[in-house]
């Protein structure tokens, strides 16, 4: 089955809708047929300053409210500014007061939102790695389970949660993860994957290399639900829209693993792993650079990773990813008209792949 989700993300946030607009939003979707609802985990945007930034928990727990079928997650939190403790009791929370529909999106974090509040962050694949395996940890325990742990970042001792999530054994943990080891990690201990920034054939090949770990962790993937976190942007005129984008989209694919998978040439004098580590979208310096550096993507190969322009133009998009492994589509409408993208996408693309792609009898 292919699942098809909305994602309140810096999309909405660059809007500036208020609360009650993005409930509105998420009841819409809800009636309109979207199998999941998703929510960004940020404490700022400094590009944007007049953009509202909300707790995706407390967003979460205010949406399942007014909700009755859509799954909901957070894409993606990381336990980098919350102990994992907090996020495993968090994602329980959730998942009971939505009466079974929780999700725990989570991924490594990034320099943004921890930098500028001087948060440790050091090894962070190795933190990632056990704060998966604390969380797993706590979703299992209970008073009579009692959970102990000895990490170098973090340890348990006779611990415990006092609240079962009603989807078993746990709320299921999709991952945020684009480098060797964090796919590892994936296929180790997810039970799906959110990447961003992603062409159908960087997706193939990192598709595999998490089914390659699963196999080697003697998993199955066949409930693994494989997602993608993808753009759309609806206009009766194609390329003048992209002419709007594209700059910005070739931004959002500036990475190592972009231009390993597509030949391109590395730009001389750009260190990735300091920008992705060391600086973060309020360094105006990095930012100016990345834009110019990220240029040197070609057109075909950015518009390959964003639906735009008419429900025919972006079909074949979407169908070109599903041959490259995707099974849940997270989407993030932009332009203005917010309300009438998410209607608009449900009456044309989420109705065409329903119905093509239906269960035979």
């Amino acid at each position: 089955m292919i699942k098809f989700g909305i994602q309140q993300g810096l999309n909405v946030a660059r809007l500036g809708l208020t609360e009650d607009q993005i409930l509105t939003a998420c009841v819409l979707a809800d009636r309109t047929g979207y199998d999941s609802i998703w929510y960004m985990d940020h404490t700022n945007v400094p590009q944007w300053n007049h953009a509202i930034v909300n707790d995706p928990w407390v967003m979460l727990s205010a949406i399942a409210s007014i909700t009755h079928h859509v799954e909901l997650g957070t894409c993606v939190t990381d336990a980098v500014r919350r102990h994992p403790s907090n996020i495993a009791l968090a994602a329980v929370t959730l998942d009971r007061v939505s009466h079974g529909r929780g999700t725990l999106g989570i991924g490594a974090g990034e320099a943004q939102n921890i930098k500028e509040f001087k948060i440790l962050w050091d090894k962070p694949v190795g933190r990632f790695a056990e704060q998966l395996q604390v969380i797993k940890l706590l979703f299992q325990s209970s008073p009579s389970n009692r959970v102990n742990f000895e990490g170098e970042f973090y340890k348990l001792e006779q611990a415990c949660l006092q609240a079962r999530s009603i989807r078993q054994p746990h709320p299921p943990i999709y991952m945020a993860a684009g480098a060797p080891r964090t796919l590892d990690l994936c296929g180790q201990y997810g039970d799906g994957w959110i990447p961003i920034g992603y062409t159908p054939e960087l997706y193939e090949v990192h598709a595999k290399t998490i089914k390659d770990s699963m196999k080697k962790n003697g998993r199955s993937d066949k409930d693994f639900q494989f997602a993608v976190d993808i753009d759309v942007y609806f206009a009766d005129d194609a390329e003048e829209a992209w002419a709007k984008m594209k700059n910005a989209v070739k931004v959002s694919l500036f990475k190592p693993e972009i231009l390993k998978v597509h030949d391109i040439n590395n730009v001389e004098g750009f260190d990735f792993k300091k920008y992705f580590t060391e600086y973060s979208m309020s360094n105006q310096e990095w930012i100016v650079k990345m834009r110019e550096a990220a240029q040197t993507i070609p057109d075909k190969v950015a518009r390959s990773s964003i639906g735009i322009g008419t429900p025919d133009d972006i079909i074949p998009v979407f169908e070109r990813f599903l041959k490259a492994g995707v099974n849940h589509f997270i989407i993030r409408f932009w332009g203005s008209g917010y309300f009438g993208a998410i209607d608009k996408f449900g009456s044309t693309i989420l109705a065409y792949f329903r119905d093509a792609y239906k269960p035979k009898r």
